[in-house]
């Protein structure tokens, strides 16, 4: 991509406000655009590709409705919480993502760009690789890992409905057998077809996984209610009792986790409320989304956990194996197509457009969001997920301890947005390599930023990685949002009034 590459067509509002839908600001200025920070995939969003208040919604649902939702909604019962306590503990933490992804979500969509080209506001044109490469190793992993999960699921139902494939399982292959190969191959590459169309057929995915896996969810509640005689203990919890104090903690607890789970998406959901035409879109695709969508997802989710505990002792983590006990192969395979349509949309959308943009980043002039993609997809292959994924150690000591970082960049970038530069940012000068740009700093990277997130991310690593502090691992996203808000004022003390003025 040549310097002279037009933005003509770039539909960007002035900083700081929101465009009239059918209007075209004036364009931005070409005059200093750097191939080492430009493509088309990376420019300011065009007017070509507009995502309306439906396709966040979609987006929203197709993040929350999940099989990996769900399982976490189950694993709250390990801190002894009963149902009712389920449901507040997540409900509260959907409260915070909304108010996260609606800070970050109108930051995005105000500057029309992606997460890793927002970045470059805080951390410089250069610099923002830093943010954008931890969020991509967090992203390339779950995805390889989220791939894996629904392939052995898959594998399950093949099994149930092919006894014979069972023959396929004798042998392995790195660790996989033949038939874990097939159904991991065959989902890697239906997802890799999907992002290589772009993010045009993203959004249609979106928008057809989230209500589907809606009404598998919805099926497989009444299924299993009726089945437990339309009873329920909201009352049930493991572990014996506990004082008003330990449910407190407990759930507070349960709100964090909920956050830290949807950490890695509100870090990058400038990736979509860029295509949003206003900010109303933003903050309406949000609130259906998350308070109303994601509180319902919650509700049924610990519906169907409760159900499993009446039938069977104990709640089942994975609702592909409720599934598999329906008696109806026509039930069967209809479950089977909506839960791999699901984790199909979800992985995409949580873990696959983000590496997609932030490696397109790193090296625009030869690395577009499809080649990101595509990368992305064979890192998921060399990684072997299964393997890392069988070794707790793997999960807790190398994702953990990066995914600990979310939330000082989380805090660091939306206080230089909102608190340092007050919402005023120059696009065009995102693109510029220039000496003289106001993003290129000190060699391209702000060193503030970066002591900022080494100062405050050295200490959640601590928290989410020392064994001594197990009880404080929940609340390491909070720290480190509130750490990484307070570093990025400090080390930008002194310079706050020339940042705005400038």
């Amino acid at each position: 991509m040549s310097t002279s590459d037009p933005l003509a067509t770039a539909t960007l509002p002035p900083a700081g406000s929101s465009p009239t839908p059918g209007t075209a600001p004036d364009p931005l200025t070409t005059a200093h655009l750097s191939p080492r920070l430009y493509n088309e995939d990376l420019a300011p969003r065009r007017p070509s590709t507009i995502w309306r208040t439906w396709d966040l919604f979609c987006v929203w649902m197709s993040a929350v409705h999940s099989l990996g939702g769900y399982t976490f909604a189950v694993g709250l019962l390990v801190l002894g919480l009963n149902g009712w306590q389920m449901v507040l503990a997540m409900v509260g933490g959907v409260a915070i993502v909304h108010l996260g992804c609606n800070l970050m979500g109108v930051a995005g969509q105000r500057l029309g760009v992606p997460f890793p080209v927002f970045a470059r506001v805080s951390f410089g044109v250069f610099g923002a690789n830093v943010p954008a490469l931890l969020r991509a190793v967090v992203a390339i992993f779950w995805y390889a890992i989220q791939t894996y999960l629904a392939s052995a699921a898959v594998m399950i139902l093949v099994l149930k409905l092919v006894p014979a494939a069972a023959d396929w399982t004798r042998s392995s292959f790195l660790g996989l057998s033949g038939l874990g190969w097939l159904c991991f191959l065959g989902l890697w590459l239906v997802q890799l077809v999907v992002l290589h169309r772009g993010m045009e057929t993203v959004r249609r995915l979106s928008d057809l996984a989230g209500p589907v896996i809606w009404v598998a969810m919805l099926a497989l509640a009444v299924w299993v209610l009726a089945r437990a005689g339309w009873h329920l203990d909201w009352g049930y919890h493991e572990g014996t009792g506990m004082t008003t104090g330990n449910v407190v903690v407990a759930v507070l607890s349960g709100i964090f986790l909920t956050v830290s789970y949807f950490a890695g998406p509100m870090l990058n959901y400038a990736d979509f409320a860029r295509f949003a035409p206003d900010e109303r879109t933003v903050l309406r695709g949000n609130r259906l989304g998350l308070p109303l969508n994601a509180s319902a997802f919650c509700l049924v989710s610990v519906i169907i956990a409760l159900g499993t505990v009446q039938l069977y002792g104990k709640a089942i983590s994975d609702p592909v194996q409720l599934v598999a006990e329906v008696d109806s192969t026509a039930v069967l395979l209809l479950g089977t197509v909506a839960f791999a349509l699901a984790t199909v949309g979800v992985n995409i959308v949580l873990n696959f457009v983000s590496p997609a943009y932030d490696l397109a980043n790193t090296f625009p002039k030869r690395i577009s969001f499809k080649t990101g993609g595509l990368i992305t997809a064979l890192l998921a292959l060399v990684v072997l997920p299964w393997q890392i994924y069988s070794n707790p150690v793997a999960v807790n000591y190398f994702l953990g301890g990066v995914g600990a970082l979310m939330g000082p960049l989380f805090g660091i970038l939306l206080a230089d947005y909102y608190l340092v530069r007050r919402a005023k940012v120059d696009v065009a000068q995102l693109y510029t390599d220039a000496a003289s740009g106001a993003y290129h700093y000190r060699r391209g990277t702000n060193l503030r930023a970066v002591a900022a997130l080494a100062a405050s991310g050295s200490v959640t690593l601590v928290v989410a990685l020392v064994p001594a502090l197990t009880h404080l691992a929940p609340y390491a996203w909070p720290i480190g949002v509130a750490l990484g808000v307070v570093s990025c004022l400090a080390f930008h003390s002194g310079r706050t009034a020339s940042v705005v003025n400038s």
